[in-house]
């Protein structure tokens, strides 16, 4: 292999394919990226077992073939070079990858070809379109709703559901929160077939650092989700997961109507307020009391030895609910992923779902579980 590209046509490749790959951890082949110089382009290749990333980039080849280096070290050296061209060439050994720019000499110890395995290929005749910004923004609003915890099987994942009238649902579950976000799109509720599909939360966080604003292409297969870019000089695909997910259709259904008592709140009021009163939280009381008049909501919290906090903020109320607990945090959390200045909390009752919708959010919604009023004020989440 004898080759010459530039530091700026490869670099951010090479900087994606690093942060797919383990830093110790696991075999040398999967701390290895993979380079493969055919035609005028290089290919860089990396995987982690399950996430695979390929991407494909100009260069001067005078003499092709593939060759794997140590991982972070090659893309470590190539982030601390100067822009400018490069020359990368295998020795005739094949033992040593050698680069070169200007009077800047190096050697990486390079793996045998014979531990390559083919990744797999991009499904090119089920690909559509989509826009990179709503797959980030899908990200961002539903993935705090999911669970770290990898043994909660289908609750540490995101659902992708095809449904009526060419609309596709987006939603994430983690026992006491769920998030669904809906809009209308075609070719991607063809894509996702009868059942659509379930990725994993810590999968589509490496998406979510992946994506641009730009177009990408998205495809399944059976047990895959691909992705590339528009331009088709990079293509990210992970495995996607078998649980079966909760049946939240049935959900949403059986409290649709229950709902009886709105809210309706200026958001960064609420915003501020909650944020001074988070001040008076503990471990043992994270939650703030609602308490309901048609026009005034009293916001209070009591921590054990660190005093209280009182607010009054201007509100529109109607129903039989007179007063509720919420988890601080967890709601100041909802509060950032929306863009409504007005929004509308639904309650069922003083320990069933609460509702929160915004006015300029259209299709979207948070469901969260108000905290039990004792006595005491202690209180204990409920799952949905």
């Amino acid at each position: 292999m004898f080759l010459k590209v530039r530091k700026e046509e490869v670099i951010d490749g090479l900087l994606k394919a690093a942060n797919i790959i383990p830093s110790k951890t696991g075999a040398a082949y999967l701390r290895t990226v993979w380079l493969k110089a055919e035609g005028d382009t290089i290919s860089i290749l990396a995987t982690d077992s399950s996430i695979e990333f390929v991407g494909v980039y100009p260069a001067v080849i005078s003499d092709g073939g593939l060759v794997g280096v140590q991982g972070k070290k090659f893309c470590e050296l190539m982030r601390r070079l100067p822009p400018g061209e490069i020359t990368l060439k295998l020795d005739p050994s094949a033992k040593h990858l050698h680069i070169e720019q200007g009077r800047r000499k190096y050697k990486l110890p390079a793996n045998e070809s014979s531990w390559f395995q083919d990744f797999n290929p991009f499904p090119a005749e089920n690909a559509v379109l989509w826009s990179g910004d709503l797959f980030k923004e899908i990200i961002d609003r539903i993935a705090f709703c999911i669970a770290d915890d990898e043994d909660l099987t289908s609750m540490n994942c995101i659902k992708f559901a095809p449904v009526e009238n060419d609309d596709v649902e987006i939603c994430g579950l983690n026992g006491h929160q769920f998030g669904l976000l809906r809009f209308s799109n075609p070719d991607i509720r063809a894509v996702l077939g009868q059942d659509g599909f379930l990725v994993s939360k810590k999968y589509l966080l490496e998406i979510r650092k992946w994506l641009t604003n730009d177009e990408i292409e998205i495809s399944l297969s059976d047990k895959r989700l691909f992705l590339r870019t528009e331009n088709r000089k990079e293509s990210f695909s992970l495995p996607l997961k078998a649980y079966v997910f909760a049946d939240y259709r049935n959900f949403i259904n059986q409290y649709k109507d229950r709902f009886a008592s709105n809210l309706v709140v200026d958001r960064h009021e609420l915003t501020d307020a909650l944020d001074r009163i988070f001040v008076f939280n503990t471990e043992a009381n994270k939650a703030t009391f609602f308490d309901f008049g048609p026009e005034e909501l009293s916001l209070y919290c009591q921590g054990q030895d660190i005093g209280e906090g009182t607010e009054l903020i201007s509100c529109q109320y109607q129903g039989e609910l007179s007063k509720i607990a919420l988890p601080t945090k967890v709601i100041l959390e909802i509060l950032g992923h929306f863009v409504s200045d007005s929004l509308t909390f639904s309650f069922v009752g003083p320990s069933e779902p609460c509702r929160i919708t915004g006015k300029d959010d259209p299709n979207y919604m948070i469901i969260t579980m108000p905290v039990e009023i004792t006595e005491d004020t202690y209180y204990s989440e409920e799952e949905l």
